[in-house]
């Protein structure tokens, strides 16, 4: 609507009053999905939620322990708050939109006692496609085990596929991983729909999120067991070298970090070109939201044999992996960033030098001097020892006071 108010800066700006019980008591604005909790009070649903998401157990406002954490929905309040969004129309205040609530648990468990069947699974598709909090609703250990049995069982393949798309989607705990991991031809079949040559994309990125989320619930051992199946990690890199879909880059790039977690695996996933692939959607920005896990996984590989001379390789070159790596060196990813150009620039006066050009030296000193982790720290402190001799060759760095400072 033309000259409305956006509801989250705040409507007092514009001489407009709202009601402090309309106020979300945490975030102070409007409240747009009102929720009670267990001792009474009302709070907006995004800002109780973040709240308990980081480690809250105890109410706002009274600061008395939550009994439990069930949100009940406090329908009146939101229709009195859409009544005076309303009233206030001409004022450029939005009516709030009637928020969709979560799925019912009968209705959850309704349909998974129903069985295997097509429609079935595809309505609890649709139902974990809809929000998060319908995936929130379905993620139970009664849920998740039985789209485990139709995932791998025997209904007919295509309500198994069907199956592995809700599983993806809700993803599994401890126990539904042992119960995949435990099986051999459960594995096998991960492996096969990953690696075969008549299956979808579609299916092979169902089957690779079921990897990931196998790999990343299980201990080192379960890894192994994943990454030693023929045609799993070969699926996964696969997946990364998708360049027009982005979730199978995501699923591939989250699949392959877990995996290389355990050192087991890594030789193969150099040889199944993992450090190629993974490096080269570093180095081409293409990595879905996943730079982190993509760049811890080039620094492990890295260290394998072969690896490092496939990260270069994969990169398109020495120098572009260099620059790559350094532009990398902030934020999150800047300690995994550091220990993979440590890898690459080792033993090579040439990618030493290439770092320094690079920027190299002005990111380190600010991972050292700032407020990154110990780990991340050291990483950096090692890189600078390495690059120093680099220093006096470009006399732009040579002159610079910043690179003389104590780290």
């Amino acid at each position: 609507m033309p000259g409305s108010v956006p509801l989250a800066l705040g409507l007092d700006t514009v001489g407009l009053q709202v009601p402090w019980y309309f106020r979300c008591p945490i975030s102070l604005e409007l409240m747009q999905d009102p929720v009670t909790v267990a001792t009474g009070q009302t709070y907006d649903r995004a800002s109780i939620e973040s709240w308990v998401a980081t480690g809250n157990t105890t109410c706002p406002v009274t600061r008395a322990p939550l009994a439990d954490f069930t949100l009940i929905p406090n329908h009146t309040l939101r229709r009195l708050i859409q009544e005076w969004c309303v009233a206030h129309r001409s004022l450029g205040v939005e009516r709030i939109p009637t928020p969709k609530q979560p799925a019912d648990p009968d209705l959850i468990r309704s349909l998974i006692a129903q069985g295997p069947g097509l429609p079935v699974l595809k309505k609890l598709r649709a139902l974990a496609r809809e929000s998060d909090k319908n995936r929130l609703v379905m993620a139970t250990h009664e849920t998740r085990a039985a789209l485990v049995e139709m995932a791998f069982g025997g209904s007919a393949e295509e309500a198994q596929a069907e199956a592995m798309a809700v599983l993806a989607l809700v993803g599994m705990g401890e126990a539904e991983a042992v119960d995949v991991v435990g099986r051999e031809d459960r594995v096998t079949r991960l492996a096969k729909v990953l690696g075969s040559q008549g299956t979808t994309l579609e299916a092979k990125v169902n089957a690779g999120a079921v990897v990931e989320a196998a790999a990343a619930v299980s201990g080192a051992e379960a890894r192994v067991v994943l990454g030693a199946a023929d045609g799993v990690i070969e699926g996964l890199v696969a997946l990364v070298d998708e360049k027009a879909n982005a979730r199978a880059v995501r699923v591939g790039i989250r699949g392959l970090f877990a995996l290389c977690l355990a050192k087991e695996n890594r030789q193969r996933a150099v040889s199944a070109g993992a450090a190629s692939a993974l490096a080269r959607r570093v180095a081409e920005g293409g990595c879905a939201g996943e730079l982190e896990r993509a760049l811890a996984a080039v620094e492990r590989l890295s260290r394998t044999d072969g690896g490092r001379e496939a990260v270069i390789s994969g990169a398109g070159g020495g120098a572009a992996v260099v620059i790559a790596l350094v532009r990398a060196m902030s934020g999150r990813a800047a300690e995994h960033a550091a220990g993979a150009l440590v890898a690459v620039v080792g033993g090579s006066e040439v990618l030493q030098l290439e770092a320094v050009r690079a920027g190299a030296m002005s990111q380190l000193l600010m991972m050292v001097q700032g407020g990154c982790s110990e780990r991340a720290k050291r990483k950096a402190q090692h890189l600078l020892k390495l690059l120093r001799s680099a220093w006096p060759t470009t006399d732009s760095m040579a002159n610079s006071d910043d690179f003389l400072r104590p780290y």
